[in-house]
């Protein structure tokens, strides 16, 4: 009995440092959102809340007019719900940060629409081209554009 304890033992120890390399190998979603139609906006997030209770770990970066969904004084067409779940592009994308998923706007976004990051919904912040760059280049990343 001795004896397989101490063999457990030394196969759990064995298998611990392997556990933080299994969480890389985790799949990793990036959405790139640009579509100004909500329509296309909620579709992308539905997506992305599917990858992610599917357990992939997922990354949002909005640009363009879709950067708006993140506006503390959001477009109707971010927030107005939209059938069949009366579901809105922000409310899902808030959804999807609870999650523990970023969301950024693209770097060049805030100065192009002449606000700061105070005009952010709490949790989204801008990304930082370095940052998304390597996100985009690491393995088992996939990417949804919009």
């Amino acid at each position: 009995m001795r004896k397989t304890a101490l063999a457990l033992a030394a196969a759990t120890a064995l298998a611990l440092p392997a556990l933080p390399a299994a969480a890389d190998d985790m799949a990793r979603l990036v959405t790139i959102l640009t579509a100004p139609e909500p329509q296309t906006q909620l579709m992308a997030m539905v997506l992305t809340m599917q990858a992610v209770q599917q357990g992939a770990r997922a990354r949002i970066l909005l640009c363009g007019p879709a950067g708006d969904i993140a506006l503390k004084h959001a477009p109707a067409g971010a927030t107005a719900p939209q059938p069949p779940r009366d579901m809105s592009p922000q409310g899902l994308m808030r959804k999807i940060m609870e999650t523990g998923a970023p969301v950024e706007v693209c770097a060049i976004y805030l100065p192009g629409k002449g606000v700061g990051p105070e005009a952010l919904i709490e949790g989204v912040t801008a990304a930082r081209p370095d940052a998304m760059a390597a996100e985009l280049l690491k393995e088992n990343t996939r990417i949804l554009s919009f």
